[in-house]
């Protein structure tokens, strides 16, 4: 259960078309399009519905997959993982415990050189960069 709850006209007013659509329906923005995918700034990544604190810019790899990736959240009760069948395959969703809004998916094994070997693939959309000071 989520701590924030709000119906899906509170959310429609609060978010973007774009944002409202990866969000709140599990969608994806387009491979290379997002503002965080090349970023380097030093920060915090926080949920872009209810500013909850998820990523840390110190996990922040460069997966070249087309979206920002990480290898751990900030805290490991930041964000809940469901199983996801959709599209014909078996994936970790990954969504913020607070608000419960989609952030993307995380993905185990692929052997990239980081210490959890898990790689956040999360849509830039999904998340509000408030740079160190």
């Amino acid at each position: 259960m989520t701590a924030i709850r709000k119906s899906d006209e509170e959310w429609k007013a609060q978010l973007s078309p774009e944002e409202y659509h990866v969000l709140r329906e599990a969608g994806t923005e387009a491979p290379w399009t997002g503002e965080y995918v090349s970023t380097k700034t030093v920060g915090v990544y926080r949920c872009r519905a209810c500013d909850t604190e998820l990523f840390r810019s110190e996990t922040k790899f460069d997966s070249h997959c087309g979206w920002p990736s990480f290898y751990q959240p900030t805290e490991s009760d930041a964000v809940t993982l469901i199983e996801d069948r959709s599209l014909g395959m078996i994936r970790t969703e990954v969504r913020c415990a607070n608000c419960g809004s989609h952030l993307g998916h995380v993905f185990e094994g692929e052997g990239y050189p980081t210490p959890t070997d898990q790689r956040y693939c999360i849509n830039s959309v999904s998340l509000a960069l408030a740079p160190a000071e």
